[in-house]
């Protein structure tokens, strides 16, 4: 091997892990991206980007690809017991630093985009590229000169550096770096996501939310007129069996669904179709240090607040391009260019821990009581006078996250 070409693997192609490797073929970095799934995945939750997140995307030259897939929500819109409208936060009213940014893109139709310029790249640079769908770590083992790497698949190779894209349960943490309970914390709930047809009475463009005890459910615009995503968020104690158990999952959000009311009919006919249904439970990931010699993490692998925060996608942009500099910097030395990373990418993990209103006790009472007295409370919030506090209570991180360093080894688009 040599080390003044390094050779990196990513483990996961999803959001952060085709980010940084089209930041590193665009600086003549081999790389092998590997990824679980057969193809990318599509869906996926409402992603925004502002702050540092923004700025990544235009220096990485993704803006006008996020143009083209843009969301144009209006605001988020809260739904009392009979329906109607008893709290709105408009994008608007609070300068895009609310609930709703002004640039919000599905989950999905930003990895595309992300994909077609890692496509552009390698198509420029020709044999920097490797992308394997349908193949994962199966087992690693670093020393001072690289990494060997198992594959699922029965092949083997050996790289300068892995890093560990695969989310919030990482395979790759669990390898590298040690047991996921050292480094999860459970918050109090579970989260699911699919879509559905746009339901009759939904205003056009706005995200809007109804609670009830132990839930809240949404509706939020998707890139199709006629097609919404549903967001569920459930209030309880943590189940560890239903981490893997699909059937448990579905009776779960039926369950809860229902209790909601409102379009529950509607969201529950959708679910029994769903092609793109996600759950899991709503966790903590705190990595102290995400350098690990030749092993390193990015995304919800190294720091995640879970989806209550808001931040997961902006913090996966940013390690990615963080990395990605710190690697370029200093080729011939992947171990320094990681520990320079997690110094540089620390203060944003610290900013995407940041749950808005204190997570999912704000956003979903536990009683009839609760509830009653959450709606009083929103109403004040959303008034003239409570704005800037309720800036810095749903805008999460995104909103206070600290300025990208100056000095940008990698250059300017």
């Amino acid at each position: 091997m040599t080390t003044e070409t390094p050779h990196v693997l990513i483990s996961g192609g999803g959001i952060a892990g085709t980010a940084l490797a089209l930041r590193l073929v665009e600086q003549g970095i081999r790389t092998t991206v590997v990824e679980r799934a057969e193809a990318p995945r599509e869906g996926g939750q409402v992603v925004d980007l502002r702050g540092a997140s923004r700025v990544v995307a235009e220096q990485m030259g993704l803006m006008p690809g996020i143009r083209e897939y843009q969301l144009h929500e209006k605001g988020i819109a809260y739904i009392g017991s009979r329906g109607a409208v008893y709290a709105r936060m408009s994008m608007e009213d609070y300068d895009g630093k609310g609930a709703v940014a002004e640039i919000e893109i599905a989950r999905g139709d930003l990895h595309r985009v992300l994909l077609k310029r890692l496509d552009e790249a390698s198509g420029a640079a020709p044999g920097l590229l490797s992308l394997r769908y349908g193949e994962h770590i199966a087992a690693l083992e670093q020393n001072d000169d690289g990494v060997n790497i198992a594959f699922a698949s029965g092949a083997a190779d050996r790289f300068d550096l892995v890093v560990g894209g695969d989310g919030v349960h990482s395979a790759t943490r669990r390898m590298g770096v040690g047991p996921e309970e050292d480094f999860s914390t459970y918050l109090g709930g579970y989260t699911a996501f699919f879509s559905m047809p746009t339901p009759a009475g939904i205003e056009p463009g706005w995200f809007t939310m109804r609670a009830v005890p132990g839930v809240a459910v949404g509706v939020r615009p998707g890139p199709d007129p006629d097609t919404s995503m549903v967001l569920v968020m459930i209030r309880m104690d943590r189940h560890p069996a239903l981490r893997r158990d699909r059937a448990a999952q579905l009776a779960l959000v039926r369950r809860m669904v229902s209790a909601a009311g409102w379009h529950a009919p509607a969201m529950l006919a959708a679910l029994e179709q769903s092609q793109d249904f996600y759950f899991d439970e709503l966790v903590r990931i705190e990595v102290p240090d995400v350098s690990h010699g030749r092993v390193t993490l990015i995304g919800d692998a190294a720091s995640s607040g879970s989806p209550l925060s808001g931040m997961g996608t902006a913090t996966a942009l940013i390690g990615a391009y963080l990395l990605a500099a710190e690697i370029a910097a200093s080729p011939d030395d992947v171990v320094a260019a990681t520990s320079r990373y997690a110094t540089a990418i620390a203060p944003f993990s610290e900013a995407g821990q940041v749950l808005p209103g204190g997570g999912i006790r704000f956003m979903v009472p536990r009683s009839t009581v609760g509830s009653v007295m959450s709606q009083w409370v929103m109403r004040v919030l959303v008034s003239r006078a409570l704005r800037p506090t309720m800036k810095r209570m749903v805008g999460g991180g995104q909103n206070t996250a600290p300025a990208l360093p100056q000095n940008d080894p990698v250059g300017h688009h």
